[in-house]
């Protein structure tokens, strides 16, 4: 008996060691993934891509601590920094215009990946209001057709929130911001024109 109570006490031993390790490489994951998708908001890309670098490298620390750790590898924190790195991969190869690398790629799993670029679409708007400021209301009207693209994307993903990781809430919120941005496309594109037709009246 004492040495079978030993050899479960020993397991719970080294669970609980491994949560401790992960839990901490995951929220120090999520910060580097925050100043990376702040990074990219201001297109310092090589700052961006050195907080990612961060991030990548605390994830590998939390999967090898949790190779043998089934429970806490399915934890929720360690899915959330998860998604948080692959909205940070995303929002970059968005905003850069770069091919956008898979779930795989990345090294995460699809509910995190889909999840994570739903928030990056999301975080376009931005983008596009600063080009909109900015005057380039046709790299705004890209960004605003990628955002609907991925909009349009997840939306035929069509199962339980226990298996896409609550997918269906993230969608509609990216509507919901997706919608507003449309609006702020649109008006911009009549006040350019109807400035445009001003400045054609002057010229005649």
């Amino acid at each position: 008996m004492a040495a079978a109570g030993s050899a479960a006490a020993a397991e719970l031993a080294a669970t609980h060691d491994a949560r401790e390790i992960t839990l901490a490489a995951s929220r120090a994951a999520i910060r580097s993934c925050a100043l990376s998708i702040r990074a990219v908001q201001r297109r310092e890309f090589a700052v961006a891509r050195a907080h990612i670098a961060d991030a990548a490298s605390l994830l590998a620390q939390a999967d090898a601590a949790t190779a043998d750790q089934g429970t806490v590898r399915h934890a929720g924190f360690l899915h959330d920094a998860k998604k948080e790195y692959a909205e940070a991969n995303l929002t970059l190869a968005f905003v850069e215009g770069t091919p956008l690398p898979s779930a795989a790629d990345l090294g995460v799993d699809p509910p995190a990946y889909l999840n994570g670029m739903a928030e990056a679409a999301s975080e376009l708007r931005r983008q596009v209001l600063d080009l909109l400021r900015d005057g380039d209301p046709d790299r705004a009207e890209d960004l605003f057709a990628v955002m609907d693209e991925v909009y349009a994307l997840l939306v035929t993903v069509d199962y339980p929130d226990a298996v896409t990781g609550g997918l269906r809430r993230t969608t509609d919120a990216l509507r919901a911001v997706l919608e507003r941005t449309r609006g702020d496309v649109t008006n911009a594109t009549v006040v350019a024109r109807l400035q445009a037709a001003v400045e054609q009246t002057r010229r005649s």
